[in-house]
């Protein structure tokens, strides 16, 4: 036996001894909103008690439904506008803690829409709804847009909207298939200093080939589950300050 089969054979024993975790199915999961304290507390909900029975007029109640790939934040007709902007604007947090493809829907006690119904149990699904869950790409008409064909300006508003993290700063952006560099520059307006986001084309003829990013983070931004542009940025360096 060659040390190469050998080897190949001692790879497959230690696989085989590895175990597999199980999965774990995304559980179906109930909050209340805690005006008091202004987050989402979680509840105990008994798999035997209908979901209908938990509304309540003086609660704000948000249900992650992890079948449908939906988050839904019932509010009660008690409840304070207060209320109801806060748990609106944390309701993202709760989300993203168990994933970010869950579409967030907000529905008034009396004007629960027939979608919501059916999740609560107030309602059955017909025939043709059965079945129909996945993760929700449902862009705005902003997001559409980002797909079309992008001007400098436009992708220069899309990064500023975009921001970039602390620590770091924007080497190149690629687009489709161009490559930009992009750089910041200070000017005097009217007595007071601006910054002015520009990007260029890369002039340098790149040989044809594959490339490593070596030194550089690459950060993708999606939009309406495609790829609008990637970003390289690089982590900047702590210089000595010259007294």
């Amino acid at each position: 036996m060659s040390p190469e089969e050998k080897l190949s054979k001692d790879l497959i024993k230690r696989l085989k001894k590895l175990e597999i975790p199980k999965i774990e199915e995304e559980k179906f999961r109930v909050f209340q909103f805690n005006d008091a304290k202004g987050e989402f507390e979680e509840l105990v909900v008994d798999e035997s008690v209908p979901l209908y029975e938990l509304l309540d007029p003086d609660f704000v109640l948000l249900f992650m439904d992890p079948v449908r790939y939906r988050v839904w934040i019932w509010q009660g007709s008690n409840t304070t506008t207060r209320m109801k902007f806060i748990s609106a604007k944390v309701a993202p947090q709760i989300r993203d803690k168990f994933g970010i493809a869950y579409k967030i829907s907000s529905v008034d006690e009396g004007n629960e829409t027939r979608a919501f119904k059916i999740m609560i149990g107030l309602e059955k699904p017909l025939d043709d709804e059965k079945g129909k869950a996945g993760p929700a790409y449902e862009g705005t008409k902003e997001d559409m847009e980002l797909l079309e064909e992008l001007s400098r300006e436009k992708i220069v508003l899309i990064l500023e909207k975009t921001g970039i993290p602390e620590g770091y700063e924007r080497k190149m952006v690629i687009v489709k298939n161009r490559v930009y560099g992009y750089r910041e520059y200070e000017k005097n307006y009217m007595g007071a200093k601006i910054k002015e986001k520009r990007l260029f084309p890369l002039t340098e003829v790149i040989s044809d080939g594959s490339y490593l990013a070596d030194g550089y983070i690459p950060r993708i931004l999606f939009s309406y589950n495609n790829v609008v542009l990637t970003e390289l940025l690089q982590k900047i360096n702590n210089k000595p300050v010259n007294n």
